[in-house]
């Protein structure tokens, strides 16, 4: 790289290629201007041509500019000189979860745990904004020296009110290792299918391996949509049964019988967390039943307050037993008040 393309915008200086994906090259850089290191992400020259990814890369920006989390990589700035389309982007020092992976086959359990609840935060604050990230994957998740995650990779995000419940693609966008059945089929996504890719994803961190396995992403698509997600337990026999639940719910064909938002999986693990997990061959583990969180409600589930109405059966049987105990004098008593000749009356 020659000294006249280190610059960009007049202001950022490039340092270092990080990254490299299919779409775009990333680079640690240093803000001229705010002297703080930024990491820019440049359109590869042999896409900027194409007016479709030069769409979906402003998309990426635009999406993930109004975005404000912790758990969330920060867009400061999006630019265009001459041949190259660059995002600048919050620099986070550490690694991606895909690398972590690789590098220690599988994660522990309570560090698993902690971490995707971490990453369901920022997710699930994506989907209160009203976004579906669509592309969730080890790759897209950084991992910082601390243990924070922070996601990036909005490029092919989509807003919840732009999503027609019943469009239909041929062309599926998207990672084969993790997208959702429904994105397999082609079908409109919705924040149930990041929470599939989450599951994938936890399944990954907690065993090794991936979820499905194949050469082809026909092969991976189909897999998504009609084979069984195989036990986690068979490949890491100390995941507790609790999680193990967790997973295969997460990880249904149909979006209605998952957790409905990243922050409803986040809460289910947080429960989890703050609970002693038991033996990994006994079932239960947390005190409450983990599927119990409606699908189609966001709000906690509450005790009914107490019925007002009269109990009439009760009032029976306490008559009957104060007839037995007190004879029939009352009886008599009450029979003889509604007559005039009644001696009480008299009286």
């Amino acid at each position: 790289m020659d000294q006249d393309s280190q610059l960009l915008g007049g202001r950022y200086h490039l340092l270092e290629q990080v990254g490299l994906g299919g779409m775009a090259r990333v680079y640690h850089a240093r803000d001229q201007n705010l002297q703080r290191d930024v990491a820019i992400k440049i359109l590869r020259e042999d896409w900027i041509d194409q007016a479709s990814f030069r769409s979906n890369f402003l998309h990426e920006a635009r999406a993930a500019a109004n975005l404000s989390h912790p758990n969330i990589v920060t867009i400061f700035d999006f630019g265009h000189e001459e041949d190259r389309l660059y995002i600048v982007m919050e620099y986070v020092q550490g690694t991606d979860l895909k690398t972590l992976i690789r590098r220690r086959k599988r994660f522990e359990i309570q560090e698993s745990v902690a971490l995707m609840i971490k990453i369901c935060q920022g997710v699930g604050y994506a989907h209160r904004a009203g976004l579906i990230h669509c592309d969730l994957k080890p790759q897209n998740i950084l991992i910082t020296p601390d243990g924070s995650a922070k996601i990036t990779d909005f490029g092919i995000a989509r807003a919840l009110a732009a999503v027609n419940p019943d469009e239909h693609s041929e062309v599926v966008w998207g990672s084969p290792l993790y997208f959702s059945p429904e994105q397999a089929r082609g079908e409109a996504p919705s924040p149930a299918s990041d929470v599939y890719s989450l599951g994938v994803i936890l399944y990954e961190m907690l065993t090794g391996e991936p979820l499905f396995n194949a050469q082809d992403s026909t092969t991976l698509a189909e897999m998504h949509s009609l084979t069984p997600a195989p036990s986690p337990r068979r490949f890491n026999p100390d995941i507790p049964v609790a999680i193990e639940q967790i997973i295969l719910k997460v990880l249904s064909k149909e979006p209605s019988a998952r957790y409905r938002t990243a922050d409803q999986l986040g809460r289910i693990l947080q429960t989890l967390q703050e609970t002693p997990i038991q033996d990994p061959g006994v079932e239960g583990g947390i005190p409450v039943d983990i599927m119990a969180e409606a699908h189609g409600s966001e709000t906690m589930a509450v005790d009914a307050p107490a019925s007002a109405e009269v109990d009439w059966l009760a009032v029976g049987l306490g008559l009957a037993a104060f007839l037995a105990l007190g004879g029939l004098l009352p009886l008599w008593l009450w029979v003889c008040l509604l007559y005039p000749s009644c001696p009480i009356n008299a009286s």
